[in-house]
């Protein structure tokens, strides 16, 4: 009984890590990071557009986050007349201080990168679902070094939605996105420590492999206050 006692408790984080799956992943990083997470967050981006991978533009932008869905960008100065606003599950652009276009189009990635701490754990589950990542899909890997865990895949060439997520840290890494015959792929880089949290400060984006946009953020402030009317599209210029 002694013999078999050592062996049980030997190997008992590996039978741990085997029941490990997207749901549970999913409540460790929530336990983790819930009611500790930032919950605005202020910086300045250098952001870099590319074609048949060429530097074409280069950008300013200031943006503002107030978790866990809303999201202002003001492009060339922090009080700029054209800009976006992201907001639940819309988008709005402006221009001369006006809305020139509206559309439903939630940004997930306010999601991703923090929002979810501020939901229920089971809406938390519901809008993985309704991004369409396929919870009962896991698997562990490698990503320029780091160990991860895939939420959402089975196998890193698996042509489905997934997100990847940092084992140590518990954040995002990299996703990939399949929709309308297109990948769309970003990847979270050179985080930095806010208190109990994290922030990315380089993201890189991708169409199809082709790189499309690189930010660097600069001035990262979390917890800062913001006036919530400048995530009012009808507050625009006023």
């Amino acid at each position: 009984m002694k013999i078999i006692s050592v062996i049980l408790v030997f190997f008992l984080p590996f039978s741990s890590q085997k029941e490990l799956n997207s749901t549970t992943l999913l409540q460790k990083m929530y336990a983790r990071y819930h009611g500790k997470w930032h919950n605005s967050l202020s910086f300045n981006q250098t952001t870099e557009r590319y074609k048949n991978d060429s530097l074409i533009k280069s950008d300013t932008w200031y943006e503002r986050i107030a978790y866990p869905d809303m999201l202002r960008i003001d492009i060339g100065s922090k009080e700029s007349d054209h800009g976006i606003i992201f907001r639940k599950d819309s988008t709005y652009i402006f221009n001369n201080n006006k809305v020139t276009r509206s559309l439903k189009n939630e940004n997930e990635l306010i999601f991703f990168l923090g929002g979810l701490y501020f939901f229920s754990f089971d809406d938390v589950l519901e809008h993985f679902k309704a991004l369409h990542y396929d919870l009962s899909k896991f698997h562990t890997t490698t990503w320029k070094g780091k160990a991860a865990y895939v939420i959402g895949a089975d196998k890193d060439d698996e042509k489905v939605n997934q997100l990847w997520i940092d084992q140590d840290k518990l954040i995002p890494l990299r996703f990939i996105k399949y929709e309308d015959n297109s990948k769309e792929e970003g990847l979270f880089e050179d985080h930095i420590a806010l208190k109990a949290a994290w922030s990315e400060t380089k993201c890189k984006f991708y169409i199809n492999d082709q790189l499309l946009q690189v930010e660097t953020y600069h001035d990262v402030t979390p917890g800062g206050p913001l006036d919530k009317r400048i995530f009012e599209p009808s507050a625009i210029g006023k």
